[in-house]
């Protein structure tokens, strides 16, 4: 059986070799397809600023994770530098997919990834291991890439269980906005340990504070000009949002810290700083042979899902909301985007940011019409300017942002009507996959306990063929990494 080409086709392309493409039609039509994907300028260049508007939060959030732990020898990194990696490695992956991929992804820092690198991998080397860690886990997935095997795994997933992805990470995202905004929050019980409501609404059930009546305000704000059909509904919302915080701050005689002591609607000082290259090329492969091969295998496991699949379900997600994907839900283009979205760890390793991926907050550029890369340049140009502005993108509050969440969420789970809910054998692999996403924080935890049980109840009615060969290794993949704890312990390895 052989493997037909998935690299994207214009409507000139597929005419023929005599045919000509209408006249009048600028470079950057002709370069980035913008007409043949039913796009114009205007919206993917408003598509990437609502996406970098969506994604600027993580400039300063990933700073706060990689700066809390220690590595082996006691250091801790440095915030300053740890900003301008995120913003520069987030700049220069997403170029590279607007320009080669011509999707309109936007990647940046995986939390996720940077979660695994503080809390288990640097507690264990160096940080110039760490580093040299999300090389290795990159070129994996390049390598994955280059044999065709992630794509192949990407189309073997059923097509009720793609559009569950793309339900499920719409439920993830609105879960981020929710959380993000304060409108959710958890429950501590005695002594730390979770209450009886694992969340809740605001604290003590009841919405708090001035930042969180502005995140009302914006997502009411979307919701309203959409129905409308206000074309930039999204980004004249946050905008909108923005300018109505900035009131809010100033009558309410509000600071930072009310604000969580990130993003707030004001501006005081410099709008300018000066970028601290401090981590780029800090990467060290020796002394990983003292950590111990064991270790580093599941270490590198562990990467590999983290980053593989969070992405790959974020792709299929966005892919099918952008249109891009055909009826069988296979996305054109899609092998470039995966080989780009793998190279995203070796830059994010090289330049001391933590793995690239994909970004679901992708997902709020698309939703305001990006269909092109020339979407993600935008996107991509807006982190470069962050190397020179951090304080500009610290005016929108991320209770702003969050709104945008909360909508596109809300646009994704129309993928609902696709799955016939009568028939259990789909019902219920999608069912797991779509609501495990939001309700254990993990797009990949979603990806595994639907493809685990579909693979079950093809097996158990008979059709055990059915899958296909590809299903059922990632089965056993999945039932690894839902094992990965106790495997860890048989092997003596420290949590």
């Amino acid at each position: 059986m052989t493997q037909q080409s998935t690299e994207p086709r214009t409507t000139a392309e597929d005419a023929g070799a005599g045919s000509r493409q209408p006249a009048g039609r600028s470079w950057l039509d002709r370069y980035f397809h913008i007409s043949d994907r039913g796009s114009t300028v205007g919206r993917e260049l408003r598509g990437g600023v609502t996406t970098f508007m969506a994604m600027a939060y993580i400039v300063l959030l990933n700073p706060v994770i990689l700066t809390t732990t220690k590595d082996i020898t006691g250091a801790t990194l440095n915030a300053a530098q740890v900003t301008t990696a995120t913003a520069l490695a987030a700049a220069v992956t997403t170029l590279v997919m607007g320009f080669l991929g011509n999707v309109p992804l936007a990647l940046a820092a995986g939390l996720s990834v940077s979660a695994v690198l503080s809390f288990q991998v640097a507690p264990q080397m160096t940080w110039d291991n760490a580093w040299a860690m999300c090389v290795i886990y990159g070129a994996v997935i390049v390598l994955l890439v280059v044999t065709g095997l992630r794509e192949l795994i990407m189309n073997a997933i059923p097509l009720p269980l793609k559009h569950a992805i793309t339900m499920g990470i719409g439920l993830f995202v609105c879960l981020i906005g929710l959380v993000q905004a304060g409108f959710v929050t958890s429950m501590p019980g005695p002594g730390g340990l979770a209450g009886a409501k694992p969340i809740q609404l605001g604290t003590a059930d009841m919405l708090t504070g001035w930042p969180v009546l502005c995140f009302a305000f914006t997502v009411l704000l979307i919701f309203l000009l959409q129905v409308r059909k206000v074309p930039g509904a999204i980004l004249i919302g946050i905008v909108g949002g923005t300018l109505f915080a900035a009131v809010v701050h100033q009558l309410a005689g509000l600071s930072v810290k009310d604000w969580g002591g990130r993003n707030a609607p004001v501006i005081s000082g410099s709008v300018v700083s000066t970028p601290d290259f401090g981590l780029l090329g800090h990467v060290s492969f020796s002394g990983l042979g003292g950590v111990g091969g064991i270790t580093v295998g599941v270490i590198v496991f562990t990467l590999v899902l983290a980053g593989f699949f969070d992405a790959m379900g974020t792709i299929i997600g966005i892919g099918q909301q952008a249109n891009l994907a055909d009826k069988d839900g296979k996305m054109p283009g899609l092998n470039k985007a995966l080989a780009i979205d793998g190279a995203g760890g070796v830059i994010g390793g090289l330049t001391g940011a933590s793995g690239q991926t994909v970004f679901v907050e992708s997902t709020a550029g698309v939703g305001d019409g990006a269909r092109t890369g020339l979407a993600s340049v935008v996107t991509g140009l807006g982190f470069a300017l962050c190397l020179f502005f951090t304080p500009l993108a610290q005016v929108i509050p991320t209770q702003v942002a969050a709104a945008a969440l909360v909508v596109i969420g809300s646009m994704m789970l129309t993928n609902a009507k696709h799955i016939d809910w009568d028939d259990p054998a789909t019902a219920i692999p999608v069912f797991l996959t779509t609501v495990l996403m939001p309700f254990t924080y993990s797009i990949t935890a979603g990806i595994a306990a639907g493809v685990i049980v579909h693979v079950a109840i093809k097996a158990v009615q008979g059709k055990w063929r059915e899958p296909g060969w590809l299903m059922w290794v990632l089965s056993a993949v999945f039932l690894a990494y839902f094992s990965l704890h106790p495997i860890e312990s048989w092997l003596g390895m420290p949590h």
